[in-house]
């Protein structure tokens, strides 16, 4: 099992976002994540957030281990081209620690406020579904043309390639079972979904399927959850043993609101760093 910690890079000023990268490297986290939003999430009233994507280009320099990444980046947000060229940039200002996690979009009143615009979830997924394969075909080095459902290329090509090869691990985050599960199925290298282990298990079936029906192999996809580690710190170690022997791999940790602290207890408790 390898562990990530959510920094929620909200209602924070800059050195505290740095304090709490450092730490979760400094613990053994195997990566650190934030949010692509532009409010915040949590609590009441207005508040510091940073963006996301320059967040992860300056937390770039400053680690040297840990993997960085977004959950998620909502695909509404740019261009598909725009966000190829930003992932593929802080792929090299890390020196290949990015981790690219996608996902269709939901918080409508923020793109409303600011004038982004939201459309129905169908589009979105459709969107979802060219990005992804806008990515693949740009870190190729290639030129590419393309029709999607939403977004067109001509002759389009993008340098330098990024460091991994051959390209970031591209998470979806996906929970509906409708379209987003069987996407996660056909395109996903990691799949993310918030729930508890018997809610993953469940909708990893639909995962599953629809990866045998690409010609894919299930197996091939890192299964990965979210887990709370606020309050009892034995329930969160009983949720990890259930997520682990539900075949979950990966796990992230929401920041806890007894900070940092609980984080070094959490991390000397699943051995993280030896």
């Amino acid at each position: 099992m390898r562990f990530g910690l959510d920094v929620a890079q909200q209602r924070l000023e800059w050195p505290e976002i740095l304090e709490r990268v450092r730490l979760a490297e400094d613990l053994g986290f195997d990566g650190v994540w934030g949010f692509d939003h532009f409010e915040p999430m949590y609590g009441e009233g207005p508040g510091n957030c940073f963006e996301g994507m320059t967040t992860l280009a300056a937390l770039a320099t400053a680690t040297t281990r840990v993997r960085l990444g977004l959950l998620v980046t909502g695909v509404t947000y740019r261009h598909p081209s725009v966000l190829a060229a930003e992932a593929i940039t802080i792929d090299h200002a890390s020196n290949g620690r990015l981790e690219l996690a996608l996902g269709a979009a939901w918080f409508g009143d923020e793109h409303h406020e600011l004038g982004i615009p939201f459309p129905p979830i169908s589009e979105r997924i459709d969107r979802l579904e060219d990005t992804v394969e806008i990515f693949r075909r740009l870190t190729t080095g290639e030129r590419v043309s393309y029709v999607g459902h939403a977004t067109s290329l001509e002759a389009a090509q993008m340098r330098p390639l990024p460091v991994q090869r051959p390209h970031p691990p591209i998470w979806i985050g996906a929970s509906g079972e409708a379209r987003m599960l069987p996407l996660a199925g056909r395109v996903a290298d990691v799949w993310h979904c918030y729930g508890d282990a018997s809610v993953l298990s469940r909708k990893w079936e639909i995962v599953a399927e629809a990866a045998r029906r690409a010609g894919r192999d299930p197996e091939r996809i890192t299964r990965a959850g979210s887990v709370s580690i606020s309050g009892d710190l034995g329930v969160a170690g009983r949720e990890v043993e259930a997520h682990r022997d539900a075949g979950t791999s990966y796990l992230i940790a929401g920041w806890p609101e007894e900070g940092a602290g609980r984080v070094e207890a959490f991390a000397l408790a699943m051995s993280l760093g030896e």
